[in-house]
């Protein structure tokens, strides 16, 4: 007998029903403060709260059943495992792959992209040590929620998850009604300034360069036509990310 059957026939369906029911309580305890997060739009939302704390909970079930096939019920070693510490590398799996998802995040002015893909990338090392430790059902468990969360949380967003940002630089002759009417504009989209530049030339002109959190349906022609609409403008360039 393998030590993979022997580990999946050390736990019952109602022992894996507890395992899955545990990930499903640690991802609403993660999106109840993913929630908090997102509404105050920052970076870190729902959907990187939920991807973690399901990770984390992940992790634990490898870390305390994922290696009971190494000793058998009798208490004797399976053949070739006597003193192995099977914990050990695993727990530089984590380490490692957390170093790997750092180098994913980018920091640019205010707005920090790729967090949910590192804490994906975070949730892939403990599917990969539970379907390593022989927890086969566990890891297919876990992988078919994180995928659907993902897949409904890009088609329902909340908060700073349901916005984009966009960079607007423009140069305008009156700095004064320009100010004005720009402000009035986005307290009515309820944008958000993460950032902002503004420099004065000899000739009177201004040049402004803002970094907007703004919805996901605004595009640069919206933006193009309401500048164009305050007249007294010499130079417009818009730039929206995802």
């Amino acid at each position: 007998m393998t030590s993979g059957v022997l580990l999946l026939k050390s736990f019952s369906l109602v022992q894996y029903l507890e395992f899955f029911l545990r990930l499903l309580v640690a991802c609403a305890c993660g999106a109840a403060i993913g929630i908090e997060r997102t509404k105050r739009l920052k970076e870190a939302g729902i959907r990187t709260h939920i991807i973690v704390s399901c990770a984390a909970a992940l992790i634990m079930i490898v870390s305390k059943y994922g290696f009971s096939d190494t000793v058998l019920a009798d208490g004797s070693f399976l053949y070739g495992t006597h003193g192995t510490d099977p914990a050990r590398l695993a727990a530089q799996v984590i380490t490692g792959i957390s170093f790997l998802g750092a180098g994913i995040i980018f920091h640019t002015g205010s707005s920090i992209r790729g967090l949910t893909t590192a804490a994906g990338i975070w949730a892939t090392a403990g599917i990969g040590l539970a379907i390593g430790a022989g927890l086969y059902v566990v890891g297919i468990l876990s992988t078919a929620l994180i995928a659907v969360l993902q897949v409904l949380m890009h088609r329902y967003t909340l908060g700073a998850d349901s916005m984009i940002v966009g960079k607007i630089r423009c140069t305008v002759m009156d700095s004064q009604a320009f100010r004005k009417a720009f402000k009035e504009y986005i307290e009515s989209q309820k944008m958000q300034i993460l950032a902002t530049k503004a420099s004065f030339n000899d000739d009177g002109s201004a040049n402004y360069e803002f970094t907007l959190r703004m919805g996901q349906d605004t595009t640069v022609s919206d933006i193009a036509a309401f500048l164009e609409s305050i007249g007294n403008i010499r130079a417009i360039s818009c730039e929206l990310t995802k």
